[in-house]
């Protein structure tokens, strides 16, 4: 890229109250355009923290990840905003926002398409990843690999793509399988996917997903399935 890159940041909120100002304060706002938080139907007030933190908030009352990140990309079109990328980043503050450099870099290079920030790769908390969510991303990256023959160690939710590359996808994972539906649809399109380790801690609050019994397997499920579906 010859010019400063457009880049808005996505990030889906669900009872987050406690974390989303801090994700949004570590941000490195030089380098962002804007920040969509979407609110999916949240009982506290991640929305009212949300907005005092400096984002444009948007509500999505159909809960599931993938409705919220459908509904921050709706936005980015209908009101023209035309970035040349776009981040997705979770709102509990696992993620170091701070590392966002580190995914767009090898974009702004045009070394990548897609960037994957790695917790496999990266400096991983004691406790801030469940044996379920490990042995889940181990599995889900062997079949990757083993049907599509890319080779990714994460389905990490920190990530950067190219806008037009988003939008060619035509994404439609409405909960659990968004993440991994991106990954494949990037390898079924030949993309250019580069991995960059992303450091990892405890979140704050509990997962509505790993947190959860029902949460976990119905996101294993689901991603092992969304692997057989575009076969």
């Amino acid at each position: 890229m010859n010019k400063k890159p457009n880049v808005i940041v996505i990030i889906p909120a669900y009872n987050e109250e406690n974390s989303i100002q801090k994700v949004l304060a570590d941000l490195p706002a030089k380098l962002i355009s804007s920040v969509i938080v979407v609110n999916n139907h949240s009982t506290d007030k991640t929305a009212a923290m949300a907005k005092f933190g400096g984002a444009i908030v948007l509500d999505e009352l159909r809960q599931g990840y993938g409705y919220a990140c459908l509904r921050g990309m709706a936005h980015v079109v209908e009101k023209g905003l035309d970035p040349d990328i776009i981040v997705f980043i979770d709102a509990d503050y696992s993620d170091y926002p701070e590392e966002l450099p580190l995914l767009l870099q090898p974009i702004i290079d045009n070394r990548a398409d897609l960037v994957i920030g790695s917790r496999a790769l990266g400096k991983r908390e004691n406790g801030s990843m469940t044996m379920p969510q490990l042995f889940g991303n181990w599995l889900a990256t062997r079949l990757i690999w083993l049907f599509y023959r890319v080779r990714y160690t994460d389905l990490g939710p920190f990530r950067a793509i190219r806008w037009e590359c988003l939008q060619q996808m035509k994404m439609n994972d409405k909960t659990y399988g968004w993440t991994v539906e991106m990954q494949l649809k990037a390898a079924k399109n030949k993309l250019k996917i580069e991995e960059v380790p992303a450091s990892y801690r405890v979140r704050i609050g509990y997962s509505k997903i790993s947190g959860t019994v029902k949460g976990t397997v119905m996101a294993g499920y689901k991603i092992i399935t969304t692997i057989f579906k575009y076969l």
